[in-house]
């Protein structure tokens, strides 16, 4: 049995998919219940209180890891979802980390995670670490100014980041979960070029065949926009790099094609999947 936490998510969706589709029995967990693919079964439970995934753990051998904004803000402990893990007899654990870990260490939310995957580290456990960098999917905070206005709105137009397409993510950690040669692996995951803001809003035009507008926000706007679903020292971390990306975080990474034996999907392709989201 393995088990996937945010399972209704951008990653958590397809890589449930992924599995099920690979014959291995599933359990879907999220914070609300929640259509599942045939033959997965779904259980409801609030990551910020560890016990509360004891159910979805019991038999299970693998879990997939993927913490929430809100589980980094201040009182937080998602160290103990590993000490349920080993209680619960799993085996093998892929979690989901940062990039930021590598390339912004002493940011705090970077700091939490250090921790969090040094915890899984000493714990027995098998394990494999992925850090992606930005996600494609990031684009649908513009989803509903494209639809009503045709305007993207963000922060540092011309300034880009190889951001990665979130079925790439599901796929490797499909690959990790159920092959050993995977476990102790920390893979870095980008996408295949550096793509801009205003070349993202390109993108989202080629796809919808009309024009978008591209607008550019403040720093200080961006982030008045961003705390809204997300903690304000999560948003600072962010908006540093999407301004200031360091060479490293630049870097186009070969761990998509190291793992699955093809290179990351470009944003345009992306965009072209989830055009229904702009229309």
């Amino acid at each position: 049995m393995i088990v996937v936490t945010g399972a209704t998510g951008n990653i958590g969706r397809p890589l449930t998919q992924t599995l099920a589709e690979a014959g291995r029995p599933v359990i879907a967990v999220s914070r609300h219940t929640a259509a599942v693919p045939a033959g997965v079964r779904h259980v409801a439970a609030d990551l910020s209180e560890p016990g509360s995934l004891k159910p979805a753990l019991a038999g299970a051998k693998a879990l997939f890891l993927l913490l929430s904004g809100d589980l980094h803000a201040t009182g937080a402990s998602p160290v103990d979802l590993i000490g349920e893990a080993v209680a619960g007899g799993v085996r093998r654990v892929v979690l989901l980390s940062t990039l930021g870990v590598a390339t912004r260490p002493f940011g705090p939310t970077r700091i939490a995670m250090r921790a969090l995957e040094d915890t899984l580290r000493e714990s027995g456990l098998e394990w494999t670490i992925l850090r992606p960098g930005g996600f494609a999917s990031n684009a649908l905070w513009w989803a509903e100014s494209v639809r009503t206005q045709r305007v993207v709105a963000a922060p540092f137009g011309d300034i880009g980041v190889p951001v990665i397409d979130p079925a790439d993510i599901a796929a490797v950690a499909a690959a990790c979960l159920l092959d050993d040669r995977h476990t102790g692996g920390v893979y870095e995951l980008t996408g295949p070029e550096v793509v801009t803001p205003r070349q993202q809003a390109e993108a989202i035009a080629a796809a919808l065949g009309s024009p978008v507008r591209f607008h550019e926000l403040t720093r200080d706007e961006a982030k008045a926009a961003m705390t809204r679903s997300m903690p304000a020292e999560l948003a600072d971390d962010t908006l540093d790099i999407l301004g200031s990306p360091h060479p490293s975080e630049l870097r186009v990474s070969p761990d998509v094609r190291q793992v699955l034996g093809r290179p990351p999907r470009p944003f345009a392709d992306w965009a072209a999947r989830n055009v229904a989201a702009f229309r």
